[in-house]
């Protein structure tokens, strides 16, 4: 399988769950608009999802999948089923004990950290303290799933463990469904959504441990120990957990300044929502597929196969991303207006959450490109510079939102983000070529370009195409606006995939290759589900 298809697996995955995410949020919109209600759940769910990313998928993953690797190519299946045991022990008790010690603290929490803004509400607080209290156990069951995803990728199942998330989305779904269904109010709406978020974490890792499980790998709790392989792993997570968290860290700041603006937390989540469609499906898909792979080129000593990898991530995530990010700035009204605007969902609040889609956007290929380029440090464990450069880009998005929210308010705080994002980017990839260890080919570089120049196209014929169909665009019907705006969407896309195929922008032979593949493709995916099935 080529890289590309690997992406494509993780990204159709991660799809399918983006998609169903938005089926989500449209629902909680509806149920919940921006209200007070509606802040108080973000604010909540935010908590223990910045832990999650924070511990799980930012420091953890890092620092383990390296040694868990190594630990397969090196000491064979038992050395790995003996590390992951090892780690699964000390990581349950230690998360017992910071979910214990959390809950226990959490009205201090959320007074001084989560939401300080609220403490003008004491009902808004005391819902968000409850709705954090009830989905903090989320980190347990998601560290866990980090854990055990990082398993399966370093063994090359990546379909599996992209597609769980899609059990969180279902759950919530499910809250909402039996919410409008039964005609419930808010406060109601807000903690049956809280526990749909904890049943599906469980269901999330009870997959998950059967997949793992099916794999060879039927592990066991034993009594914690902090072994020197564990040490190591702990050493490595220290710096990594500020690298991979740098960016939640952004929007747990961005959370607390939006807490003096009524509805800024719910309007940045819902913009949000939409930027993370692009940033899910292709930072993700190559996060977890080009980490496993560096580690394995590099541990073979192929640093030829290293840098193609680098090269084909960077073109894979540009020609993916730019346009995107492109669509969002240039498109951002007509795209909140479909998703969201309905119910409680007013169209001034579509405009608001479009101004922050647009800011949150000119940010977008700096979030997937940090995908791309933090790989090449874990691969190599250093963990400390992308450290540092998470830790200036904290500082910078700290200093840039102060300063912008009086002026721009929840919009200032999107831009912030951004702004951040770029340079820890830019950071990442001096001191790369600094090193020697990247340097982008000169057909990646002809690549690039000729993605820029489609990209801008693109862009003129959405606006040209956006003006000539405003009152399409702008229809009292759903039906008509959805139908004139995916139309705009479908017509852009054709344009730029044109222009990038005929210029070679995207390599043509391993294109026709992908769609010949395609049914073998998902011929493996259904043999590898079919056994958790059984």
């Amino acid at each position: 399988m080529s890289l590309v298809q690997k992406f494509a697996t993780v990204g159709g995955a991660t799809t399918i769950s983006r998609i169903v995410g938005f089926v989500r949020e449209a629902l909680i919109g509806a149920a919940l608009g921006a209200g007070p209600m509606a802040d108080a759940f973000y604010a909540a769910f935010r908590f223990p999802n910045l832990f999650r990313r924070l511990f799980a998928e930012g420091a953890f993953n890092s620092a383990f999948i390296p040694l868990f690797a190594k630990e397969l190519e090196g000491g064979g299946h038992e050395a790995a089923k003996k590390f992951s045991e090892q780690v699964l022990s000390v990581l349950t008790a230690w998360l017992l004990l910071l979910s214990g010690v959390a809950i226990i603290l959490m009205p201090l929490l959320t007074r001084w950290i989560i939401a300080p803004g609220f403490a003008d509400d004491p009902d808004k607080l005391n819902m968000t303290v409850l709705m954090t209290q009830i989905m903090f156990p989320y980190l347990l069951c998601m560290s866990l799933v980090a854990m055990l995803s990082g398993m399966l990728n370093s063994m090359r199942r990546y379909f599996l463990a992209a597609f769980v998330p899609i059990l969180l989305n279902a759950g919530m779904i499910g809250a909402l469904a039996i919410s409008l269904t039964m005609g419930m109010d808010e406060r109601q709406t807000g903690l049956l959504l809280s526990w749909g978020v904890i049943l599906s974490g469980f269901a999330q890792l009870g997959w998950l441990y059967w997949a793992v499980r099916r794999e060879g790998f039927p592990m066991r709790l034993r009594r914690p120990s902090l072994t020197p392989d564990v040490k190591k792993l702990l050493i490595l997570m220290g710096p990594a957990m500020l690298t991979g968290g740098a960016m939640q860290i952004n929007v747990l700041v961005g959370q607390i300044i939006a807490s003096a603006q009524e509805g800024a937390i719910a309007l940045l989540n819902y913009a949000d929502r939409i930027n993370q469609l692009p940033l899910g499906i292709i930072g993700i898909a190559v996060g977890v597929v080009l980490l496993p792979e560096l580690s394995r080129a590099l541990k073979a000593g192929d640093h030829d196969d290293a840098q193609h990898l680098q090269n084909r991530s960077l073109e894979f995530a540009l020609g993916l991303t730019l346009p995107a990010a492109v669509g969002f700035i240039l498109f951002a009204g007509p795209l909140v207006n479909i998703v969201y605007e309905r119910g409680a969902f007013t169209p001034e609040t579509t405009a608001l959450t479009a101004s922050a889609l647009a800011a949150f956007a000119t940010g977008l290929p700096a979030y997937v490109l940090i995908k791309v380029f933090s790989p090449a440090y874990f691969a190599r464990l250093d963990m400390k510079s992308p450290m540092w450069f998470s830790m200036i880009a904290v500082v910078v998005n700290i200093v840039a939102s102060i300063i912008l929210f009086p002026f721009f308010g929840h919009v200032g705080i999107a831009a912030a983000t951004s702004i951040a994002s770029w340079v820890n980017f830019g950071l990442l990839a001096i001191v790369l070529w600094q090193r020697g260890d990247f340097r982008p080919s000169p057909t990646t570089l002809r690549r690039v370009a000729m993605i820029v120049l489609a990209s801008v196209v693109m862009g003129a014929v959405v606006l040209g195409l956006d003006a000539a169909l405003s009152s399409f665009v702008r229809n009292p019907s759903l039906g008509v606006r959805a139908l004139t705006v995916f139309g705009i969407i479908g017509v852009a896309a054709i344009v730029y995939f044109i222009i990038v195929i005929v210029t070679g922008a995207i390599d043509r032979e391993e294109l026709m290759g992908a769609l010949r593949r395609r049914r073998g493709a998902k011929a493996a995916r259904k043999a590898e589900v079919a056994p958790l099935e059984q």
